[in-house]
């Protein structure tokens, strides 16, 4: 006889995992190659290159933000690699545009309707906030914001928050 297994959820559930679309149907997803040598997780800010994509980095403006690398099922070219949860170069990046997405936010506490920034630069005052990552309060001159994004709520005990693309920005 096969015994069950039983879960029981806690008062709180988990968002998800940093790439996954939150809400449906209201989302576009475009598809767009990987330029440059580095691997991009899911849930990563992104910027355009001509007709690829790159993560959004130091010194990238607002304007520059393309969208957010979403988790999608990826064939594994390799055993070693099926089971990452990125991007590498050259493969193709299924790109949020708009809709709401989970994404990691790093610093600060989201709230619904909240203003949503990209950090920039590194800084002392934050040692762990890396540059390219989701942020609920600014930090003068090391963020950027992003005018047409909100928060949907607050983040889950591992970071997750729901981030609202409410345009296409920069397509």
């Amino acid at each position: 006889m096969m015994m069950l297994n039983p879960q029981t959820i806690g008062a709180a559930m988990p968002h998800g995992f940093a790439g996954s679309y939150a809400r449906q149907p209201d989302m576009l997803v475009v598809t767009a190659p990987l330029a440059g040598d580095k691997a991009v997780p899911f849930g990563a800010a992104m910027k355009r290159e001509g007709a690829a994509v790159l993560p959004f980095g130091a010194d990238d403006t607002a304007a520059q933000f393309a969208g957010v690398a979403a988790r999608t099922f990826k064939a594994g070219g390799s055993l070693q690699t099926q089971g990452a949860g990125e991007y590498l170069p050259g493969e193709a990046v299924a790109l949020f545009q708009r809709g709401s997405v989970q994404v990691r936010c790093q610093m600060g506490d989201p709230v619904p309707g909240g203003a949503v920034y990209i950090r920039t630069k590194e800084s002392e005052s934050y040692p762990d906030a890396q540059v390219g990552g989701f942020e609920a309060e600014a930090d003068e001159g090391n963020s950027v914001t992003l005018t047409a994004a909100q928060w949907g709520g607050g983040k889950d005990a591992d970071g997750v928050a729901e981030l609202v693309l409410l345009t296409r920005q920069n397509v």
